[in-house]
């Protein structure tokens, strides 16, 4: 039979997602205060609210739409979210800012997120430039839109107006607030003079500094890179667990010594595409630049630890 009303959706979620698979539900009302879920021998009466005081959004997005394929805006926001910040204090760094940018005759759809510490900047080629305003798109949304992407092959229609955004996916449509707030200006923020390089295997430095670091407890111990010709030497220190140490083949022309959190490194290469990871060093208290060379179009930036 027809009809509408409303409930509460992660109550009833959770209620069905304990029911017995594969068995019949009934949803019932008997009023319009309440809604009946039966099951197999459970019986559940859940509060309503009239379906008239279901917030709706009227504002019309159909005026700058543009269009951009799934696994290339997971791709975008996958690179950034674990840059963002959770620091409530500055609500303008707890979300992903998504903006238009040119480069020579380029159009890209660039995606930044720093939470002070480090900064993830990644980028993808639009085919013509697009009205869209720059955004800085909620934690829980980028949460949410990336867990609708991953099971999403196609494309994905994308419109803003004013303080809120639209994404369109075949069968389901995420409409979200925005952060209200100016994004820092992130392009001075890397590094320009990092001319000394260091290159590794990929799974090599994830496995070793994943290793070292288990000695922490406390992710704030720095893992401390002591670096010379083609050697580095990874070490964890703390004073009430213990040490460890471990040394990698590298490739490197210099003398440094600089410690990061481990757990920043961590996610960093854990989203990187291709077998290695390159990491550009200036002197011991300068942030780091990380890039992939198999994927120009995204770079990082980690703070080292003081001491």
């Amino acid at each position: 039979e027809e009809g509408k009303t409303t409930t509460t959706s992660s109550i009833m979620y959770d209620i069905i997602r304990k029911f017995s698979s594969g068995k019949k539900i009934n949803l019932s009302m008997d009023n319009e205060n309440k809604i009946q879920l039966e099951s197999e021998k459970s019986i559940f009466h859940l509060n309503c609210i009239n379906s008239s005081e279901f917030p709706l959004t009227d504002e019309n997005f159909n005026k700058n739409e543009f269009l951009i394929k799934s696994k290339k805006l997971l791709k975008l926001l996958n690179k950034c979210k674990f840059s963002v910040s959770n620091d409530e204090t500055r609500h303008y760094l707890s979300g992903i800012f998504l903006h238009q940018t040119q480069i020579d005759d380029k159009i890209f759809l660039t995606a930044a997120s720093t939470d002070s510490h480090r900064m993830s900047v990644s980028k993808i080629k639009l085919n013509e430039k697009v009205e869209f305003e720059p955004v800085i798109l909620p934690k829980k949304t980028i949460f949410q839109l990336c867990s609708l992407l991953e099971d999403y092959e196609g494309d994905v229609k994308i419109s803003n107006v004013k303080s809120k955004i639209k994404f369109e996916l075949n069968n389901s449509i995420l409409i979200s607030k925005l952060i209200d707030g100016k994004f820092p200006n992130y392009i001075q923020v890397i590094p320009k003079n990092n001319q000394k390089k260091l290159e590794i295997e990929l799974k090599l430095f994830l496995d070793s500094v994943d290793r070292v670091a288990s000695v922490s407890l406390d992710k704030k111990d720095g893992v401390k890179f002591s670096l010379t010709k083609d050697m580095l030497n990874l070490s964890v220190n703390n004073a009430n667990s213990g040490d460890g140490k471990e040394s990698l083949s590298v490739k490197f022309d210099h003398d440094l010594d600089i410690s990061f959190n481990s757990r920043y490194l961590i996610d960093v290469a854990s989203q990187l595409d291709g077998d290695k990871i390159e990491i550009f060093f200036n002197d011991t208290s300068s942030p780091a630049l990380i890039k992939d060379p198999s994927d120009f179009d995204s770079i990082f930036v980690v703070m080292p630890m003081k001491g």
